[in-house]
């Protein structure tokens, strides 16, 4: 191959490094790929790419490759590079021009140097060192600052021993190879730009988030790892179902970015609860609200044995004048007899309160008996109603600890979520997340909500992210209305769903599947 043709080679080569740099999403990855289109462009036989550290003030080893002495350090190898980072200045603020990476960075230019032995004005001496300690023979340099669109210097590549390709001698870094390295150094200096700033907008975007499910968790310490843990279980179902090789489910593979679509779904899955009552969230018992007024029902009782006290012991003092025993004794009997009662009736309203799987009819009718046949007098001196129509249809909630009213109020997150998530301008690799979070809802038989939707209109993510907030919600250990499932169990009831797949059990309701057990 002539001269001509080599160099027309390698600026087709360097145009095809352009374009796939910009296609790699991984810093590490990206890095690794400057380096190793730089050398093979200049038919380098070694390199190092440095970065500036965050401070400004140093270059950092990023990559480290030496194809003839096996060297692959950084990057995706796994082999961590210890070496100490290249100070661009010392103490006083004077510039470091002995190191070659380091003026190349201070000065933004190029150093092309045929012979390291033979170079003056710079130190070599760590080059020497390591060439004594491997065999190996440090010749030929060409180190270019690496500039972003800002005119920034953002890193130093560094190539080492440039070959001749038809002998494999070691030769200098020609005029073409020191064009070709700094055009490719300008490109890879944009693409790792770009990617910095897209992962630091992702970054950014996924605080954010992270943000709004702070402010739900501060609204309810009861729910703070739901929003967390409900992720992670989903993208370990969706790995699972992208390994699996056979059944209804083979042909469903992820790429990283359908990963990172599902994950911020998964994140932002009740981003609506911010707009749900913490009362409501945190009703641990029927008569929970901002505080649980079983309190006023406890203090009606004490006041209904005062007064029967205070009724027992007048009419023992009109007794006093005929000094019947036998009739006092019959009043404290009778009074004992009242309060007795009344602390089962406390008792019995104190268990409603609890809230459990099914309350019976019995029980419930009993809780209106008590609360409209009792009465007592309130603080205003009026006779009234011992329970208010409010407390009567808390306490004979069937199941669970919400009324009607307050499950619509839970359902709404959902609604909320998905109102909120359509309102923003999402790029396209993200254009589902609306879908995927606002369908965890819903069911396969069409009876979830709030849109009903079948298993033929939901998608698989969304499907994976309902059964995750199901087995979060069966097996969470911090909701106030009811215990943690023993792993066991949760899997049983999991396997139940599965075997009748129509409908999701009368104890399962919202508020992350808000649950009655």
């Amino acid at each position: 191959m002539t001269t001509n043709d080599d160099l027309f080679s390698r600026l087709e080569q360097l145009n095809e490094i352009g374009a796939a740099l910009s296609k790699v999403r991984d810093i590490e990855r990206l890095l690794e790929h400057i380096l190793v289109a730089a050398k093979t462009i200049t038919h380098a036989d070694g390199g190092t790419l440095y970065r500036v550290t965050e401070d400004g003030k140093s270059l950092r080893f990023e990559i480290i490759r030496t194809d003839s002495l096996n060297i692959a350090m950084g990057g995706t190898t796994g082999n961590p590079i210890n070496f100490p980072n290249i100070p661009l200045y010392d103490e006083n603020g004077k510039s470091n021009d002995a190191m070659v990476a380091a003026h190349a960075a201070i000065y933004e230019t190029t150093v092309n140097i045929d012979d390291a032995y033979a170079a003056e004005g710079f130190d070599f001496s760590g080059t020497r060192a390591f060439d004594r300690r491997t065999g190996y023979r440090s010749t030929s340099f060409l180190t270019v600052p690496m500039k972003n669109h800002e005119g920034e210097i953002i890193g130093v590549l560094q190539l080492i021993n440039a070959q001749d390709p038809a002998t494999g001698a070691v030769v200098s870094f020609s005029s073409a190879d020191q064009s070709l390295a700094e055009s490719l150094a300008s490109q890879a200096a944009i693409a790792l730009t770009n990617r910095l700033l897209i992962t630091q907008l992702e970054e950014l975007f996924e605080s954010f988030i992270n943000l709004i499910n702070l402010a739900i968790d501060e609204k309810s310490p009861y729910t703070g790892g739901h929003c967390q843990r409900v992720p992670a279980l989903t993208m370990l179902l969706a790995e699972a179902v992208n390994k699996t090789t056979d059944g209804p489910l083979a042909a469903f593979k992820m790429t990283d970015k359908d990963r990172y679509e599902l994950k911020i779904a998964g994140l932002l899955h009740d981003c609506g609860k911010v707009t749900t009552p913490v009362h409501v969230v945190d009703k641990a018992t029927k008569l929970h609200t901002l505080y649980d007024k079983i309190g006023l029902v406890d203090t009606r009782f004490e006041v209904l044995k005062r007064d029967m006290k205070i009724a027992a012991l007048e009419a023992k003092l009109a007794l006093r004048e005929q000094a019947d025993a036998q009739a006092e004794a019959a009043i404290t009997n009778s009074c004992a007899e009242q309060i007795n009662q009344l602390n089962d009736e406390r008792k019995f309203l104190r268990a409603c309160n609890v809230g459990g799987e099914a309350m019976k009819e019995p029980d419930q009718q009993r809780v209106k008996d008590i609360g409209r046949t009792r009465r007592w007098q309130n603080v205003d001196g009026i006779d009234a109603a011992f329970l208010t129509d409010d407390e009567i249809d808390n306490l004979t909630i069937r199941a669970g600890t919400l009324t009607q009213a307050e499950r619509e109020i839970i359902n709404h997150h959902i609604v909320a979520t998905i109102k909120m998530l359509e309102h923003l301008p999402w790029p396209t690799h993200l254009k589902n997340v609306p879908e995927y979070a606002g369908g965890h809802h819903e069911r396969m038989d069409g009876k979830g909500y709030p849109k009903g939707l079948t298993r033929d209109q939901m998608s698989l993510q969304a499907r994976m992210m309902g059964i995750a907030d199901i087995f979060e919600a069966l097996t969470a250990r911090d909701r106030p209305y009811k215990p943690g499932m023993k792993l066991s169990q949760a899997m049983s009831i999991m396997e139940n769903f599965k075997k009748t797949a129509t409908s999701t059990p009368t104890y399962l309701m919202c508020s992350s599947r808000r649950k009655s057990i």
